[in-house]
């Protein structure tokens, strides 16, 4: 049913779902002066919320969808914080049948893209507003300003935007939320965000590996190289969190705290649907594609085990000069993660071309410089290479960046070639050193793969001196036709 907007309708924003994520976006919204409207399936939570932090601004304890919704001012703006799938579609069923047209539901949890495109759908029909907001800086960033990127209808952002841009993290005056664009847009940059992160993270991985293997230096020298390379340009977020912890000992043995813990990483599934959506759109993302493979084979621990032992080689010698090869792993890190958000970049430019969003990829370099995940020193670098050219074909071939790589060319090549000697894994400095030297080619070997092609399923190829598509009789009298 409808709720009537009442004398007791004061909240400008609702949050249902007040898990940790909710609590903290609902405690930020009530620290910027909005009322909030509280909602959850369990009452203990919002109960807990308001004890505990009440004090922090105005909140509306509701119990009911029903009073929930009319809590709200309008148009009805409510925040949903809760698992993605089908628990998120049931709460949108339930929220959209007690609103009214021009109300807003915004999915702030990390949905797939397509599921967004379908629900904007759905409720565009019945006169709702669907926002699908991709929120990244996690806990924190939920409390204290995170990067927000909101999808759906522009005209929800007239009254969506001031209160997400008022609790967004802001850089330079600027916050860190703009409207993305139609639909799913919002979540389909959240997900791209998220593989970048997840290559980020596994080059940040090498690195500390390389550090470990292949110069003997313990955590705690680790973690001094990575608060150094920390004021220079490889600045953010994660080298920052790397270097902290490396430094914490281990309450019960006294151990660093990274030598106890398993080394299996574990994923929620963003980093699984770039790469699936990557290749959808033939998007060559294989910095994040080994990130996630480089995830699911530290899960196999089974394998793992039984592979130990197995033949290696006849193994190089360790690098004797352990400054300058600790130089080059931090430029073989710079330049892997320029090839990262690049692949990240060209994804997001298909994704936009595919489904007709008109993506700005200066807009979200802008809005990733503070509050999430993937913040980084090198982000306004790519707000200015993309301001300066918007149409730039890669990242890597705009001025800054293509120099920083060929400052760390050399670097890159050792790194990759001494780790593979040493036989230490380095999938993602080596694929992202592949793609690069692939985009730089002249030929690439895919003409005999269309040669083949032909020749098995008379799939046809393209010659360099003329124009058409060609096939070449390989059962008959090998003579070339035009197809």
């Amino acid at each position: 049913m409808t709720i009537d907007n009442t004398e007791g309708a004061r909240a400008q924003i609702g949050v249902t779902g007040l898990a940790v994520m909710g609590s903290n976006i609902a405690r930020n919204f009530a620290r910027h002066g909005h009322t909030v409207a509280l909602h959850n399936r369990s009452i203990a939570k919002t109960d807990a919320l308001i004890e505990e932090h009440g004090s922090e601004g105005d909140f509306v304890r509701t119990e009911t969808i029903e009073e929930f919704v009319g809590a709200l001012q309008k148009p009805r703006r409510v925040l949903i914080m809760v698992k993605a799938g089908d628990p998120t579609d049931a709460v949108i069923e339930e929220l959209a049948a007690a609103m009214e047209p021009g109300d807003i539901i915004i999915d702030g949890g990390n949905a797939l893209y397509t599921d967004t495109i379908r629900r904007e759908a759905s409720l565009r029909e019945r006169g709702l507003h669907f926002v699908g907001a991709g929120i990244s800086g996690g806990e924190e960033g939920a409390l204290n300003g995170p990067s927000i990127m909101p999808g759906g209808p522009k005209e929800s952002y007239a009254a969506l935007g001031p209160l997400l841009e008022s609790i967004a993290a802001q850089v330079d005056g600027t916050p860190c939320c703009t409207h993305i664009g139609p639909d799913g847009s919002g979540h389909f940059v959240k997900m791209v965000h998220n593989g970048i992160e997840y290559a980020d993270m596994q080059l940040i991985g090498e690195a500390y590996n390389l550090l470990g293997s292949a110069l003997g230096y313990d955590a705690g020298k680790i973690a001094d190289v990575f608060t150094d390379w920390n004021g220079g340009d490889l600045e953010s977020y994660l080298v920052e969190i790397t270097a902290e912890v490396l430094r914490q000992k281990d309450a019960k043995t006294g151990k660093p705290l990274v030598d106890v813990i398993v080394d299996a990483a574990e994923q929620k599934g963003t980093g699984r649907w770039t790469v699936k959506s990557a290749l959808d759109l033939g998007v060559p993302v294989t910095g994040i594609a080994e990130a996630v493979f480089a995830r699911a084979l530290s899960g196999s621990r089974e394998q793992r085990k039984a592979a130990v032992g197995l033949a290696s080689g006849v193994l190089a010698d360790k690098p004797t000069d352990a400054a300058q090869f600790t130089e080059d792993i931090r430029q073989a890190l710079y330049a892997s993660k320029v090839v990262a958000y690049a692949q990240g970049f060209d994804q997001i430019a298909a994704g936009s071309a595919e489904y007709d969003w008109d993506l700005h990829p200066a807009d979200l370099a802008t809005i990733w410089r503070g509050g999430c995940i993937i913040r980084a020193r090198f982000l306004n670098r790519i707000k200015d290479a993309y301001d300066e050219n918007p149409k730039l074909p890669s990242l890597i071939l705009a001025p800054y960046f293509r120099d920083a790589i060929e400052t760390a060319i050399d670097s890159w090549r050792r790194v990759v070639s001494t780790a593979t000697l040493l036989g230490i894994p380095v999938p993602a400095f080596a694929s992202s050193l592949s793609y690069y030297d692939a985009l730089r080619a002249e030929r690439l070997p895919a003409a005999l793969t269309q040669g083949q092609r032909d020749f098995f399923g008379a799939h046809t190829y393209e010659r360099v001196d003329a124009e058409g598509k060609f096939h070449t009789l390989w059962s008959g009298d090998r003579s070339e036709v035009q197809a």
